[in-house]
């Protein structure tokens, strides 16, 4: 676990992270795609870090991954690609750098290390784990597999290297239906995330079977809440992750992965949005879409936020906390993935 005293003073006796006004505006550039959501005080004290990780991206040829999930000044500030787990998935195998700085949570870490054995993968903190993913092990898969004979596991790219290795091929949000009914079974095992397995299989032909799991920011949402707050605000566009269970996507206009929802509100400019998912993806399309108005209701995954812009320049900074697979682990996790990949295109 990171010593965060020692972390602070070491960075500060190697950098200037003294909040700057004047670095700041001259900065206004960067600070243009956030300044919707992000007070200009708060970016005084942003943009020491900003200006220090862009500078060390370039000496460590480093690059860095952004999930949807992340904060603003680290979504807009530093991060070189942006996206859900499948463009994430996707454009780490695209990379030119040596090194891959992963904002995101662990299994996303994994992924990246999984696509390219060959480069040094770094998470800013161990700790950003995921309660989905935790959910299972590849004990279950092998569970699951055994009630289940003959059926074809996928897994949600959720989950760690070791489930990944143990499945026949993985999916995303995005591709879930798409890469169920793709599998030449009447069944097909969905692991770990139940609400997400009840969604596809009120649209697939086949007959899903699913691992009792959740995420613990989507689970929250209930359709009571979201039937209360129309009531209040009947123009409202309620926009919601497959994630969430049956009866909240059954409330909600458009159903879609993080990058799906992204798209839909750019497309249809609602006057009035609510995503309801992880209540950073509001904030990290605010400035390109002034005329929509964004209802924030905040359900926060405490383990995306544990990357901080502090915390990506200490692992550049000393190339530490990084992320390792075991080669044997990582060829049939790989396998899976690039199945995943290679459907999806």
């Amino acid at each position: 676990m990171l010593d965060v005293t020692t972390m602070r003073a070491s960075l500060h006796d190697a950098y200037d992270l003294a909040p700057s006004i004047d670095l700041a505006e001259s900065m206004s550039d960067i600070y243009a795609r956030m300044d919707r959501v992000v007070p200009p005080s708060d970016w005084a004290i942003h943009a020491p870090y900003v200006a220090a990780i862009n500078a060390l991206k370039q000496e460590r040829s480093a690059v860095i991954l952004g999930h949807n999930y992340m904060t603003p000044e680290i979504y807009h500030g530093v991060a070189d690609v942006v996206g859900d787990s499948l463009q994430l998935a996707i454009e780490a195998t695209r990379v030119q750098g040596d090194v891959i700085v992963q904002c995101g949570v662990h299994f996303m870490a994994e992924t990246s290390k999984i696509l390219n054995p060959s480069k040094t993968v770094l998470i800013p903190d161990m700790q950003a784990g995921c309660s989905l993913a935790e959910s299972i092990t590849a004990e279950g898969v092998a569970e699951m597999r055994a009630k289940y004979p003959g059926a074809p596991v996928v897994s949600y790219v959720n989950t760690t290297a070791e489930v990944k290795a143990a499945s026949d091929i993985c999916c995303t949000s995005a591709n879930a239906l798409a890469i169920v009914e793709a599998q030449d079974s009447d069944m097909v095992i969905m692991t770990p995330d139940k609400y997400l397995a009840q969604n596809v299989a009120n649209q697939s032909s086949k007959t899903v079977v699913y691992w009792d799991g959740s995420c613990i920011v989507h689970e929250l949402y209930t359709a009571e809440d979201l039937r209360a707050y129309r009531e209040y605000h009947p123009d409202v566009a309620i926009i919601a992750h497959p994630e969430c269970t049956p009866e909240v996507v059954a409330e909600a206009d458009y159903t879609g992965s993080t990058r799906g929802i992204v798209d839909w509100v750019h497309k249809h400019h609602p006057k009035e949005a609510m995503l309801v998912t992880e209540c950073s993806m509001a904030s990290n399309i605010a400035d390109e879409l002034p005329e929509v108005e964004f209802a924030k209701p905040c359900n926060m995954c405490p383990y995306m936020k544990k990357i901080t812009l502090e915390k990506i320049l200490w692992s550049l900074h000393t190339m530490s906390e990084e992320v390792i697979v075991a080669p044997q682990v990582a060829e049939k996790a790989r396998s899976a993935v690039q199945r995943m990949i290679d459907l999806s295109r």
